[in-house]
């Protein structure tokens, strides 16, 4: 095991050194559409799952379940949440470009996850800008990213689509242009509502739901204000700058509550086998409650269990709004 003092920092970036640096963001490009460089190497940065990283993600989602914070589910380890490391790959592109000088809006999130990251393990993670266009009037940019154990093993694989400036408070709400397998968050009033995928699964069950309240708090330390990176999650001046009247939830981070719901409906397996893909539809503003749940379009057998496809959701309790939407599928058990 890596000594404590040789080992790198948590994060992307080590928020000690400001004690040395006036500027944290000096030589870092301006984020405009016009500075992109298809395809634009991000970098590659190790960071270690320490007991810090996976305590504070337990705040920020809160998520306090023993297989993180106890005993894993595998050989006993502890374990990072199946969503632990989305942020920091979504935010690799502050490595290059100035992140606190950055307005922009995250529009689609899908991960695949593949092994789950051990306790005091360090991980790479490594990204790449690998197209960028122009649609309806804005500067779309998409990211490739991964995450590779310690021993060379894929953790998770990220492919990411992000505005990369704009006045979010402008474009909110407006809904996703792509007509493809709309997902309406609609189920029939009798559906089977159930709190596990088990061998008995079937099309047409509803996940049990999970029921959220982002604080500012949790959304502030999910966006980095640790590492002192000032955003519309985290800063309420920045927030209002860019057309908001308080900081909205950070996509990503619904994104991990997500992940929760999917972990807690189908175990462990999901650490293996998940995958989920979003898209985010209208802002969530901090404080406001909302419910996630899911329900399952196919089951298939396949040779190591069964292959559940779902359509998941998100919706604000007060209006009963569609604010996150997608599509996730996680291989379980068949017996």
């Amino acid at each position: 095991m890596t000594e404590p003092s040789a080992r790198p920092w948590r994060d992307l970036t080590d928020p000690r050194r400001a004690r040395d640096v006036d500027d944290l963001e000096a030589g870092l490009k301006e984020p405009e559409f016009e500075n992109l460089e298809i395809p634009e190497e991000l970098g590659t940065v190790d960071v270690v799952v320490d007991d810090h990283k996976i305590k504070r993600y337990a705040f920020t989602h809160d998520d306090h379940h023993p297989w993180h914070l106890a005993e894993g589910p595998f050989d006993g380890r502890r374990v990072g949440h199946a969503g632990l490391l989305g942020n920091d790959l979504v935010q690799l592109f502050t490595l290059v470009y100035a992140g606190s000088r950055v307005v922009g809006y995250h529009t689609e999130e899908q991960m695949w996850f593949d092994s789950p990251a051990h306790l005091d393990e360090v991980v790479t993670l490594h990204g790449t800008y690998t197209e960028a266009y122009r649609r309806r009037g804005e500067g779309y940019v998409v990211m490739d990213a991964t995450a590779t154990g310690a021993d060379g093993r894929s953790v998770v694989r990220h492919r990411g689509v992000e505005i990369l400036k704009t006045v979010p408070g402008a474009i909110g709400g407006r809904g996703s242009a792509a007509p493809e397998r709309r997902v309406t968050g609609e189920v029939p009033p009798d559906a089977r509502v159930v709190g596990a995928l088990g061998p008995d699964v079937r099309a047409g069950d509803v996940l049990a739901p999970l029921h959220k309240t982002v604080t500012a708090e949790q959304a502030a330390v999910f966006s980095r204000i640790g590492e002192y990176v000032r955003n519309i999650h985290n800063d309420i001046d920045v927030a209002r700058a860019g057309g908001l009247k308080v900081p909205i939830v950070q996509g990503q981070q619904q994104f991990g509550l997500l992940a929760q719901l999917l972990t807690l409906r189908s175990g462990p397996s999901f650490l293996t086998s998940g995958w989920l893909r979003v898209k985010f539809l209208a802002p969530l503003e901090v404080f406001e409650p909302f419910t996630l749940t899911g329900v399952v379009t196919e089951v298939t057998p396949v040779d190591d269990g069964l292959r559940v496809d779902l359509e998941v959701w998100a919706r604000r309790d007060a209006d009963d709004r569609l604010i996150t939407a997608g599509w996730a599928a996680v291989t379980v058990p068949a017996a």
